[in-house]
This record gives C-alpha cells, sequence and structure tokens, in this order.
C-alpha cells in the first residue's frame, strides 16, 4: 500500500465545492468522489507547527506545548513508517519547516524544500521593489515588522514569468519527479508527504485566477493585508476584492493538484494507493471584525477544515458528519496499514552519568500512546462516531470544546469573558448566549478543563 498525504495551508472548508462552495476546485472534488467527505473535521492544536506536530505525532498538543521544534521524546509518522520499511519523501514551500531548529525532515528519506513562498529570506539581492501598489501599511509600530516583510515576498516573486515560477506548481512538479524517479525501482511502500503553504497568504495568483471572482475590481489590491481590525483599515469592498483573490488562489491550487493527480494515474498508482487530503486551518476574512490569523479566537472559519481520505476499499463518496480531529490522521494511517498502535515503541540514547561520549550512554525505550482516533471503523460504518467533542486551542491563549450543538470559548491571556454559541442557529458564532444558558457553559467549561488537566498531567508523568 502507498500513502500519499497532500496539504494546502489555510484551506477553507467553505471554498470547496464537494463541501458545497460555488468556487471552481473539480480536482478535490473529484477526490472527494472517490473517498470519504468529513464535514466536521477540526483542528486541534494551532497554527502552522503545532498542527504538524499533532498530524505527526497522534497527540494532543494544545494544553501543553506551542511553536517548537519536535522533541526527542516523539515518535513521528515517517520514523514509524520507515522502520516499517516505506520509502519516504517531504516535499514542502512551508518555508517555517525548513528552518533547521524545527528538524521537519526528521524520518523521510528524501526531503525537498521548494524556497521563496511568503516572507522565506530567499532572495537577498538588493532588488527594487514597491510595496505600495499592493500592501498598505498602518503608520504605526507595526510598519518595522511588515513592510520588511512586504518587501521580501515582492523579492521572491520578481523573477515569475508564469504560472510554473509560483511555489504551489513547483512543489507538485517536485513531487511528480521524486515519483517518476522512484517508480523506476518500486510501485509499493511509498509514503509521500505533500505541504504546500498555498492558499496561504500572499494571496497572488497569476491570470486567469487573479480576476476570476471580481473581474470589475478597480481599486488597490491588499494581496497581503496586515493582520488585525478591519475597521479603520480596510473598506467591505477592499475585502471582499481580497477575499475574491483567496478563491483564485484556491482554483490555482486546485488545478496543481489535479495535475498531481493525473501523475498518480499514469503511473499506476491512484486506484490502490492511500490518499489524504486536508489542511490545517482555515482563514478569518472580516467575520470577527478580524482579516487574516490576527487573534487565537477559534471560531469556525478558522478551525473547521476539509478533510478527504479515499482508500481502494472504502467510503467512495461517503459524506461524513462526525466530529473528527487532526490527532486523527496518524492512528487511521497506521490502521491502515495493520500497525498497531500498542507496538510503538520510541528507542533512544540517555546518559549514564555526566559523560556524553557514546560509550557513557544507555540505549532505552518506551511505549508512545497515541491519543486520536483511527477513522477506518467510521469510513466502514462499523461506529457512528470515534469522539463527542472538538478539543481545540492556542498554547497559553484559548481553548475551545464544541459539539455539534454548542461550542465554548475560554480565553486565557487576557480579560475577555467566555462565550458560549449555539452552532445549530448560529453556526458563524456571532450570538454569544452564555448568559441565557448558564448550565451548558459551565458543564462545557468542565469537559474542557478536565480534559486540558488530563493531558497536562500525562505529560508531566511521560506519558
Amino acid at each position: 500500500m502507498n500513502i500519499f498525504v497532500i496539504v494546502t495551508d489555510s484551506m477553507r472548508k467553505d471554498a470547496i465545492g464537494v463541501y458545497g462552495s460555488n468556487i471552481k476546485t473539480p480536482n478535490i472534488d473529484s477526490l472527494g468522489k472517490d473517498g470519504a467527505v468529513f464535514t466536521n473535521a477540526f483542528s486541534e492544536g494551532l497554527p502552522t507547527l503545532p498542527t504538524r506536530t499533532t498530524w505527526w505525532t497522534g497527540r494532543y498538543t494544545f494544553p501543553v506545548r506551542g511553536w517548537q521544534p519536535f522533541e526527542p521524546s516523539d515518535l513521528l509518522l515517517a520514523e514509524v513508517l520507515w522502520d516499517r520499511g516505506f520509502t519516504s519523501c517531504l516535499v514542502s514551500d512551508t518555508y517555517h519547516m525548513h528552518k533547521p531548529v524545527y528538524n521537519c525532515g526528521r524520518g523521510f528519506d528524501t526531503v525537498v524544500w521548494v524556497r521563496g513562498q511568503e516572507y522565506d529570506s530567499w532572495i537577498v539581492d538588493d532588488i527594487p521593489v514597491d510595496i505600495n501598489k499592493y500592501h498598505r501599511l498602518k503608520g504605526d509600530e507595526t510598519d518595522d515588522l511588515w513592510r520588511p516583510r512586504f518587501e521580501q515576498y515582492l523579492k521572491n516573486t520578481s523573477w515569475y514569468k508564469g504560472e510554473e515560477d509560483y511555489c504551489i506548481a513547483r512543489v507538485f512538479k517536485e513531487a511528480i519527479r521524486w515519483l517518476e524517479y522512484i517508480t523506476e525501482k518500486q510501485k509499493d511502500k511509498l509514503f509521500l508527504w505533500i505541504d504546500a503553504f498555498d492558499p496561504h497568504e500572499p494571496w497572488d495568483p497569476p491570470e486567469p485566477y487573479r480576476s476570476m471572482y471580481d473581474p470589475r475590481y478597480k481599486g488597490q489590491e491588499l494581496i497581503d493585508p496586515v493582520p488585525g481590525l478591519i475597521e479603520g483599515y480596510m473598506t467591505q469592498e477592499e475585502l471582499n476584492h481580497t477575499k475574491s483573490l483567496y478563491h483564485g488562489e484556491v482554483t490555482f491550487v486546485d488545478k496543481w493538484m489535479g495535475v498531481f493527480l493525473e501523475a498518480l494515474k499514469s503511473l499506476g498508482l491512484y486506484e490502490e494507493s492511500i490518499i489524504i487530503y486536508t489542511s490545517d486551518h482555515g482563514e478569518p476574512f472580516g467575520e470577527h471584525g478580524i482579516v487574516r490569523k490576527a487573534r487565537p479566537w477559534n471560531y469556525s472559519e478558522l478551525v473547521s477544515i476539509p478533510l478527504i481520505i479515499k482508500h481502494p476499499m472504502l467510503s467512495m463518496g461517503k459524506f461524513i458528519d462526525s466530529i473528527v480531529q487532526t490527532t486523527d490522521l496518524m492512528p487511521t494511517i497506521l490502521d491502515f496499514l495493520q500497525i498497531k498502535k500498542d507496538t510503538l515503541v520510541l528507542n533512544y540514547l540517555a546518559p549514564l552519568s555526566t559523560g556524553t561520549f557514546p560509550q557513557d550512554m544507555v540505549s532505552l525505550s518506551k511505549n508512545i500512546i497515541m491519543e486520536g482516533h483511527s477513522l477506518a471503523p467510521l469510513m466502514a460504518g462499523e461506529v457512528d462516531k470515534v469522539r463527542d467533542y472538538a478539543f481545540i486551542g492556542h498554547f497559553k491563549q484559548s481553548w475551545t470544546i464544541r459539539d455539534l450543538n454548542y461550542s465554548f470559548h475560554l480565553f486565557l491571556e487576557d480579560s475577555r469573558q467566555s462565550e458560549l454559541y449555539n452552532l445549530r442557529v448560529d453556526p458563524g458564532e456571532k450570538n454569544n448566549i452564555i448568559d441565557r444558558e448558564p448550565e451548558v457553559a459551565g458543564e462545557l467549561e468542565r469537559r474542557l478543563k478536565d480534559f486540558a488537566s488530563d493531558i497536562i498531567e500525562k505529560r508531566r508523568k511521560g506519558l
């Protein structure tokens, strides 16, 4: 069996056709027809790096760790599959992952970094750029942060001549190149993780995608607004156009995902492989008065994510409404491969004394307990659900619990009061009803705090 995982960063579920959107995503939609479409999938730890930790460990993060490198005590998905004889590759332009401190290539046989995405300090030449065409600073202390970032992005893209120069095209082309090379030797036990940063901002797609969803707009194109409050910074027309640029980028991403899926078919790998498509989080476009991930607010527009799983023998064209989370990805893959969770053992070296030489080290091992759930029973129709609640958070900033009826938000770092929303009548989480239903809020808060305390205590014990 082969495992192909495709991540497109910052992909809102409501921007995908198979989820009911009118945005053009024919290739993602086609994959959905061949697989299981999860309609209530949610992030766990946010944003970028915490989610990768959750995916690759199958363990909860938000109560105990935030944006940080992998720990020596982490047993990563790529390491488990490598130990079972898989040949693996990571292809990514998510430049945070490229930074050596995070060691995101750990466990992969091959790692390909596509450089130049967003504010990646890739092109360092003194290229003159004019940020005023596509960017708007605020004229305050934030300018010192955002001006050089905007300039870096314009330098990184200054050489583009056509759509194949864009990062999303280069990512999928590198993935295809690896597959073409490796399948000359083997077509089984392949593990490929494609981690594409688009449609993350800056929202700067080429034509025809750029004007596809707002062709008559004549104002300034804000491809990368300073994250924060919209009021006093952007007009509604400007915000709508920025969102149209995002939608154009979504369709652009879908086009190149289709190129990759066609390559799988031409190589004879599509039908008999497991293909997983997902994202780490969504993106706010004014729903709660902000643009971009300006606040650690775990509302639906940020934490509701797409998840499509194509398995050769399970759930073709099936929509699954049960709650699932990013913690479930690794246990699901291992279950598909019949790798038992209770067989996961981390082997490591520890010092016998104060010595640091190999002869002063002792080999130890510990069992690794994954906290996510396999989704295979859901896809097979053997169970109706794997959990009652989604637990979501930004480390030391905000925690959230939600089910299909309510969401409860607890804010940790400021004086913002807790919030409760009835998702059945208010899916956009606009009307805080905590004063009207204090019993519901109290019960959800208790469950949330008990859950977080349990995770914290397990980590304290080394579990």
